[in-house]
């Protein structure tokens, strides 16, 4: 077992080959966390690691002589009133205004595997040899509630799951007013916080702090998803942990509502990290035989800086998140018409486009919005899941029959927890939709939030939209979400449980999404939240893609698939070519570039193909053949580095690479913002590969443009035939000394936001 109690310490020890997390029953029964890091042998006591001291103004809570006080101890659950006065991890409101409680020990159970949390989305295993898990069950008696810890470690990566219940069996009625998911301590505060921000169309920007006394935080309280502006991760990281050495802590947030990742250092540097459902507005009341389930906080240790921490983020949400028939297999290669047409087409503007994706290679064509109701603008329709027949006379059935006899797979775009005033739907039901009585309802996008914490709202959405895809050929479904929760308040529910209304809409939200992806598991689901506002492991859950920004120009995408990479699968993130002047900047970028970036990700186009030249439909052709030829390596099997960051330095240049198990194969991007002139030598140095181990190192230079004679000799240019670079270095090589990037073939391959491909297979001797 990877889970020992030591039963004359009362030490509990959850260990692998790479980490350790130790804890112990103090003499008042309640949890202190020993040790949380690099894997420590075992032993019978560990209760040394326990530090203690009188000090003026310390509250001792345990009767004289003894000196224990929560104030200067690493609680494992903390609590507030106790003498501890630092945040707390949970506060029990009772019938008499009191908030006083003392969780003691009562018992554990230790086993083998790891259980399901539902109706909440969690990690899971296949076989019961692949995690041991614990569960220490606590007691107020004043209460008589009970409180369950649970901790799951997996046996061959470095991973704890955590997650508490409350189970209320007394006969008075409690309330909780915060419950935090997990709490962690460390001794020291020599750490920097790296977490990950943005907005609309920036999303998951790497941002690093250095730790000081008092509370830093992220948060969310935009109610209808994990946000934009801060995503529910955080990593505490020395301050000389880089992406390839030196130690690392991620704590990542499976829960796609309002939440709460905050640090806090105490005044005598103890850091203490909590993840869980925001308190803001959070009031959940327990009655007699009910319990109360927080989301599960995965927690991953590195002592190989951060590329190993997003590496073990990877393959488990890939392997143990991501659910269905989509968990192994490729993603399909896809065709948007959304900035081709957006809401303006026919059947017959559809059909052209699927006819020329086809010729391209593309396997998958996706109809966005405006197919329903009567949606011709975003103010009208929203919420009337029913076929607009004015512009598919028939309908999405007999749409996607054609698509499909074309060759192509056909996908849908749908917004379902939305709607506009001017639709059916609103005027059947105006009660249905999340505002205050007697209060402005303000709307964005022109929708207005439907009430996804009432039943009978989830039941009618369902039993519309479902039978859209009963009825049709469908493979793929893009379920999106353009706005935030404002005026937070259900007229379905009673006043005294307002405070549940936004926990319970996240619940209707899975539970739509686990009735769909259950009487559809064929079906391909990617989440959608105005881009990226709602990329959280909660989703992959449900859907194992998610839109990862709205902003689809080429030199801003490289920072957010890079923030994104440290904590989800490459795989995960949805990545298109678009049409150039982009349509959220205006920038033309090559469309070698806008490729090379879309590579790492899902993979699609989002353009009409047949507004391109024959020159860069024949470059489409390619891009698509490469990808079919490499994608297994790139979204399933290889490992995803980091090598060099826009966030650092002058951000001009951004690498990473991704390199298969048997480091036998390897695919690295370059990529240049600005060009230079005149400029310092470039080298590129890779990673993950066999010291001893010849490779043979190739890039593409054709032309990003077409040049006259006259400059093509100048810089040397060749027939596409010959315009391949090859040359063969040992892995050593390439790690320590780098690729040589010649600033010339910046230059041939566009200049300013260039890009630069590299293939590096291993040489059978």
């Amino acid at each position: 077992m990877a889970v020992i109690f030591h039963e004359a310490t009362k030490i509990f020890h959850l260990f692998n080959n790479e980490i350790s997390y130790i804890m112990r029953i103090m003499e008042n029964g309640q949890m202190e966390n020993l040790y949380y890091g690099k894997a420590i042998r075992d032993q019978e006591d560990f209760g040394h690691m326990h530090e203690e001291t009188m000090r003026s103004l310390m509250s001792v809570c345990v009767p004289e002589p003894g000196i224990l006080s929560m104030q200067y101890t690493k609680q494992e659950y903390p609590v507030y009133g106790t003498g501890d006065y630092r945040s707390p991890a949970f506060t029990v409101v009772q019938e008499n205004g009191s908030r006083i409680v003392n969780y003691i020990y009562v018992s554990h159970k230790i086993y083998k595997g790891k259980k399901e949390i539902l109706p909440l989305p969690a990690t899971y295993v296949e076989e019961e040899a692949e995690a041991d898990s614990l569960e220490i069950t606590l007691h107020d008696q004043v209460t008589d509630t009970d409180l369950i810890l649970s901790y799951t470690i997996y046996t061959s990566v470095p991973v704890i799951t955590r997650n508490a219940r409350f189970v209320q069996a007394g006969p008075q009625t409690v309330i909780l007013d915060r419950a935090m998911s997990a709490s962690v301590e460390f001794l020291d505060m020599d750490f920097e916080m790296v977490h990950l921000a943005g907005a609309w169309s920036r999303e998951r920007y790497v941002k690093n702090r250095k730790l000081e006394m008092g509370i830093q935080s992220i948060q969310n309280l935009a109610g209808t998803g994990s946000s934009s502006d801060h995503n529910p991760f955080l990593a505490l990281k020395r301050p000389h942990t880089t992406e390839s050495q030196g130690e690392v802590y991620g704590f990542s947030l499976v829960y796609s509502g309002n939440f709460l990742a905050q640090v806090e250092v105490s005044t005598f540097d103890l850091t203490r990290v909590m993840l869980g459902i925001h308190p803001e507005g959070f009031a959940w009341e327990l009655k007699q035989g009910e319990s109360f389930q927080t989301p599960e906080v995965v927690m991953v240790y590195s002592d190989k800086g951060l590329n190993k921490m997003s590496q073990v983020y990877h393959r488990l949400y890939r392997t143990r998140m991501m659910r269905g028939k989509w968990r192994d297999q490729v993603r399909p290669i896809l065709l948007n018409n959304w900035e081709a047409t957006y809401f303006d087409f026919n059947e017959e503007k559809i059909l052209t486009i699927a006819r020329k994706a086809k010729e391209a290679g593309v396997e998958l064509f996706v109809l966005d919005d405006g197919w329903f109701g009567t949606r011709n603008d975003d103010y009208h329709g929203l919420g009337d899941w029913y076929v607009n027949r004015s512009k598919l006379p028939d309908g999405i059935d007999g749409l996607s029959k054609k698509v499909e006899e074309i060759g192509l797979k056909f996908g849908l775009w749908v917004e379902l927890e939305m709607v506009n005033k001017d639709s059916d739907l609103y005027r059947a039901h105006p009660d249905w939709v999340i505002g205050a009585p007697n209060r402005f309802e303000s709307h964005a996008r022109h929708q207005f939030v439907l009430d996804f914490s009432r039943k009978e709202v989830v039941d009618y959405i369902y039993e519309m939209i479902s039978k859209v895809i009963r009825e049709s050929s469908i493979s793929y479904i893009k379920w999106d979400m353009n706005r935030y929760m404002s005026e937070p308040y259900s007229k379905g529910t009673e006043p005294s449980k307002q405070g549940m209304v936004m926990h319970r809409y996240i619940l209707g939200v899975y539970d739509l999404y686990t009735r769909l992806t259950t009487q559809f598991p064929d079906i391909l689901f990617e989440s959608c939240a105005s881009g990226g506002a709602r990329f959280d492991p909660a989703m992959l859950y449900f859907a194992p893609q998610t839109w990862t920004s709205d902003d689809t120009d080429a030199g801003e995408r490289l920072k957010i698939q890079y923030g994104t990479s440290y904590v989800y699968p490459i795989v995960s993130i949805g990545s298109h070519v678009s049409a150039v002047p982009n349509h959220q900047l205006l920038r033309t970028t090559p469309i070698d570039t806008r490729a090379n970036v879309a590579y790492f990700g899902t993979f699609g186009y989002e353009l009409d193909l047949n507004l391109l030249s024959d020159s860069e439909m024949e470059k489409v052709k390619r891009q698509i053949a490469f990808m079919k030829q490499h994608r297994s390596l790139i979204q399933m099997e290889g490992d995803f580095y980091r090598l060099v960051s826009p966030f650092e330095g002058a951000g001009n240049e951004t690498a990473w690479m991704v390199v298969s198990p048997d480091q036998s194969e390897a695919i690295a991007g370059f990529y240049q913002r600005l060009n230079k002139i005149n400029a310092s030598w470039l080298r590129l140095k890779l990673q993950g590969l066999c010291e001893d181990t010849l490779y043979e190192v190739s890039c593409n230079m054709e032309p990003a443009f077409d040049l006259d004679e006259t400059l093509a000799s100048v810089y040397g240019i060749q027939e596409e035939e010959e315009a391949v670079q090859v040359y063969q270095a040992y892995g050593a090589e390439l790690m320590y000394a780098g690729i040589p990037i010649n600033r010339t073939d910046l230059m041939i391959k566009g200049g300013d936001f260039a890009s630069l491909l590299y293939i590096i297979k291993k040489i059978e001797k």
